[in-house]
């Protein structure tokens, strides 16, 4: 059977998912089958695996990292949240149906088999299994009904490394008072502290460390830092949100939206020269960009009352008859069309009008399109007509079916990956003069793709900018990937955490 170590934190974001992103990428390296585990993820950025079956995009991220395939079994349960008080919840890849969070709460352990049987066939394949824990393990209102912290550490009978985040105030108190929470049986699970996100000189902690191990009675094996590292992010703490940066010769604005999802669809265009990429959230962040994106929306209606409430809809309308470049991507794609269906209540039922800037409307169907998808841009006018015929692959996942006016051109032409039998190839979005959307999750991926994006941009502006300098995406990561181990190698006891784990067996 596998060894195992599960990285759980003192709250949210206390920097698990990298963590063990981090370790998977060193027992990679160190020659073990090594894959990451996650009993259930809440988040609103997903990914579409090779067998049509939608996960969380941290562990397909910890798959990369540990060198292996993105496998649904690795998150067993994602939860989608659609509302403030509920979420889509999805198991083994597929909708379960829609929950309020009390009604997750009182079923959630009907849910332990799948759990239990994912880890199980996980365990059959891989050498070790790194586990990330959810917020904290010492939320004594939910205890009871825990699948995804110490209850999923008993499941498995792992040991449990406890992380802290220094960077936000109070690590002592977080770990102190986390471990005082724990029952017996639990404690005695925790096999180690770790303080993360350290800026400054270590043996400033020194005094702390040693009332910390003496009051928990447990040791502290790291103090890593705060790292500068370029790895996908979870959703609304999403640091790149709030990240200052220099308007450039190419500034795109992307619309913020309360419930954005899959925003890992514009990273490369973050790392691409002489381009500025910004989060807006409000008219006056908006400014004068040279193109604007509505990206992904776990909740399209009400994002689209949302845009209109706060004038972003009027003021993307007057960017379109300015001549702005608009472009849609999945629910965003949608809110440009003429109105929005939901005769079955997918999410808040009714109709609504959308932004009218493309002939169209979509009708919310409960059957979600889940695919990976490969193709070519049609010939296609306007101001980004040099995308032509340049190859795209991605994936699709959405609710809704859109249906053009027989005037209004598809953006791209593409063939389903998730169907063998399917090889005929379908039809994918829109485009009208500035306006282009698509259903395409990760179209900008291709470097190919951005170069001729930014080409046409540059040249619509006037301007002449130097070459574009995109990058193998793949590559960087990989990059990104070996820096994170390499900085966990240093301020880690890895000989103690392999100890660890082979006590646990």
């Amino acid at each position: 059977m596998a060894q195992s170590i599960m990285i759980q934190g003192t709250m949210s974001n206390a920097g698990k998912s990298l963590l063990v992103a981090g370790l998977c990428r060193i027992f990679k390296q160190d020659g073990y089958k090594t894959a990451p585990f996650k009993s259930q993820n809440m988040a609103l950025n997903s990914f579409i695996t090779e067998d049509g079956l939608e996960m969380g995009r941290a562990q397909v991220m910890q798959a990369e990292a540990a060198g292996i395939k993105p496998s649904v079994l690795m998150n067993p349960i994602l939860l989608k949240p659609t509302t403030d008080v509920g979420s889509q919840v999805i198991v083994n890849g597929e909708v379960l149906g829609n929950m309020s969070a009390r009604e997750y709460f009182s079923c959630k352990k009907n849910l332990i088999p799948h759990i239990k049987k994912a880890y199980e066939k996980l365990e059959e394949e891989f050498d070790i299994i790194v586990i990330e824990g959810a917020g904290s393990p010492a939320e004594i209102n939910l205890k009871s009904e825990d699948i995804v912290n110490m209850g999923m550490a008993k499941l498995a009978k792992s040991p449990v490394l406890i992380v802290g985040d220094i960077d936000r105030g109070g690590v002592f108190a977080q770990l102190v008072g986390t471990i005082t929470l724990l029952e017996e049986e639990e404690k005695n699970m925790v096999k180690g502290l770790i303080i993360n996100k350290f800026r400054g000189d270590k043996s400033l902690l020194d005094s702390g460390i040693t009332m910390l191990e003496e009051r928990t009675h447990i040791p502290v094996i790291g103090v890593t830092p705060y790292m500068n590292i370029d790895i996908e992010d979870e959703d609304s703490l999403s640091e790149r949100f709030v990240r200052k940066k220099e308007i450039e010769p190419i500034d795109i604005a992307v619309i913020r939206f309360p419930h954005i999802s899959n925003f890992t669809d514009f990273n490369i265009l973050e790392c691409t020269n002489q381009v500025s990429l910004r989060y807006v959230h409000s008219v006056s962040e908006l400014r004068n960009p040279d193109m604007i994106i509505l990206p992904g929306t776990k909740n399209t209606m009400n994002d689209m009352l949302w845009l209109r409430q706060n004038g972003l809809e009027s003021a993307i309308q007057k960017a379109n008859h300015k001549g702005i470049v608009i472009f849609g991507i999945c629910g965003g794609f949608q809110m440009l069309g003429r109105k929005i269906h939901d005769p079955g209540n997918v999410e808040s039922g009714g109709i609504i009008t959308g932004m009218d800037i493309l002939p169209m409307e979509t009708t919310f169907e409960n059957q979600k399109v889940r695919t990976r998808v490969k193709g070519y841009f049609n010939h296609i006018d306007g101001p980004l007509k040099e995308l032509s015929g340049i190859e795209i692959e991605g994936y699709e996942i959405h609710m809704g079916i859109t249906k053009l006016d027989t005037n209004l051109d598809p953006i791209g032409n593409v063939t389903n990956l998730n169907d063998p039998l399917n090889t005929l190839e379908k039809d994918d979005g829109a485009f009208s003069n500035n306006v282009y959307g698509t259903y395409i999750h990760g179209i900008f991926d291709k470097s190919e793709v951005v170069s001729a994006l930014i080409d046409s941009l540059a040249h619509r502006k006037g301007i002449q900018i130097d070459e574009v300098k995109t990058m193998d995406y793949t590559e960087y990561k990989e990059k990104q990937y070996d820096l994170l181990a390499d900085t966990l190698r240093k301020h880690l006891d890895m000989k103690r955490i392999y100890e660890i784990m082979e006590e646990g067996k």
